[in-house]
């Protein structure tokens, strides 16, 4: 086996775990419940209540990754309930978890953690309308906020999709050009972006994160059902450009349809034969790839992927949780 190209390869997961129980970080509180309560004061109080317990459980669910020497994580979006909703209006959250996001921050840094966050999405920076944006910005600074709380830097830490294509796909990638630039600068920094399974493929990601100097982040599953080349290789080869400016390593998203090759839905575990020929392929590439696996059994789905990756003959496991890629007799990208 060739030793000349390698690759190490680390792998994250999303937000829960199927090995903690008792340990969500994404309790919540509806507007309904909260109107319910005899006024606001005593609905915030609340409000602070659940959003530290939260943040409680991400410590849990952290240390949990270091036992596993899981060091790339996403956070939930849902650490705070009812954040810029107009119950909350004027509501200093915070302020009230300061000590608990101080916390976890100090845990993220000792232990050199990658994380970020990936807003849900109705964070849509490419729409015509001033009211959508403007939201789409508050819920931009909610995450920026708890970032800087937490102590760290917050650059690069926030993937989100490019949006919609109600006017057309032209209109749409031209839309987030001009609206990025009436975005805050620190807001900016913050952004990566990924192609999604409907709507901006690849190209029109790489097309906005090379003129705008964005990261993009590769998703293998929406290539699969929604790509308009095959030349995957030369695509790969401008995904990685983009991170040249970047302080962390290439990251990609890797699930697998739950049924059939083009199903949008994610399987609860990942298909470790189809994953590996990718990372054999673009071995050599770059020397380090953090992948976030997007699977509905989380670390499970994690520690499955690595039992069944290590049985293969090019890959070697470096950690619970990581390994090094070799490549035998395959052109690398």
């Amino acid at each position: 086996m060739s030793t000349a190209n390698l690759m190490d390869v680390r792998f994250g997961y999303v937000a829960m775990s199927e090995h903690l129980v008792n340990a969500s970080p994404s309790q919540t509180m509806t507007a309904k419940q909260f109107e319910q309560l005899a006024n606001k004061e005593a609905g915030l109080l609340k409000l602070e209540r659940i959003a530290k317990t939260n943040l409680k459980n991400c410590l849990r669910l952290l240390k949990h990754n270091k036992a596993h020497d899981i060091s790339f994580f996403r956070l939930s979006s849902r650490l705070v309930p009812l954040v810029n909703h107009p119950l909350t209006t004027g509501w200093k959250y915070e302020r009230a978890i300061r000590l608990e996001l101080e916390e976890l921050g100090d845990f993220v840094k000792n232990e050199k953690m990658r994380i970020d966050f990936h807003p849900n999405h109705f964070v849509v920076l490419n729409s015509p309308s001033k009211k959508v944006f403007t939201q789409s910005l508050q819920t931009l600074l909610y995450h920026y906020k708890l970032l800087k709380g937490m102590g760290i830097d917050t650059t690069h830490r926030c993937v989100i999709h490019i949006g919609g294509k109600k006017h057309g796909k032209e209109a749409g990638l031209e839309q987030f050009i001009a609206n990025f630039a009436d975005t805050p600068k620190p807001i900016q920094r913050m952004i990566m972006i990924e192609n999604d399974d409907v709507n901006y493929t690849i190209e029109d990601t790489l097309y906005v994160g090379e003129k705008l100097g964005i990261p993009v982040v590769f998703d293998l599953h929406h290539y699969d059902v929604n790509q308009q080349s095959t030349e995957l290789e030369e695509l790969w080869k401008r995904v990685i450009t983009t991170w040249d400016n970047s302080p962390f390593p290439v990251k990609m998203h890797v699930s697998s349809p739950k049924d059939g090759r083009l199903d949008r839905r994610h399987h609860e575990f990942i298909n470790a034969h189809t994953f590996a020929d990718f990372l054999s392929n673009i071995a050599g590439s770059t020397s380090l790839l953090d992948v976030m696996i997007e699977a509905k059994k989380k670390d499970e789905a994690l520690f499955q992927l690595m039992k069944d990756l290590v049985q293969m003959e090019q890959f070697e496991q470096l950690t619970q949780a990581s390994i090094k890629v070799r490549i035998k007799n395959k052109s690398v990208v």
